[in-house]
């Protein structure tokens, strides 16, 4: 069972993000088109069961857009930030080498982050 199925009509709240999230307000008409066409809450819950299935030890990005070959680079990337708000997946000060040799964080769902003690 993962994190969304645990979680159970909470989640269909925690899934709901406005569109008008997905736009900034100078965006040019096109991008709130495409905000309002995006189903925002299905690519959430993709990209959430994407991060949980690394478990503990967690993923960047790049392992993200690996196992998620289908969609495009914004469509998955954007949907870290609001994951983030909803309290599903955390971010720390860790980070990992990714395919271009810069360093990415580390992105954890909820059920497996473990703080660490930086002392």
């Amino acid at each position: 069972m993962n994190i969304v199925d645990q979680m159970g009509k909470d989640a269909d709240d925690l899934f709901n993000t406005p569109a008008f999230k997905l736009a900034r307000s100078r965006d040019p008409s096109t991008s709130h088109d495409a905000a309002d066409k995006l189903d925002v809450n299905k690519m959430e819950r993709i990209v959430l069961a994407a991060i949980t299935s690394f478990g503990s030890s967690g993923c960047i990005s790049d392992d993200v857009l690996n196992i998620l070959p289908a969609y495009r680079y914004s469509t998955v990337t954007a949907r870290y930030k609001q994951l983030k708000e909803k309290g599903l997946i955390f971010v720390d000060t860790r980070k990992r080498k990714g395919q271009s040799g810069r360093q990415q964080l580390i992105m954890w769902s909820k059920e497996f982050y473990e703080e660490v003690d930086n002392a």
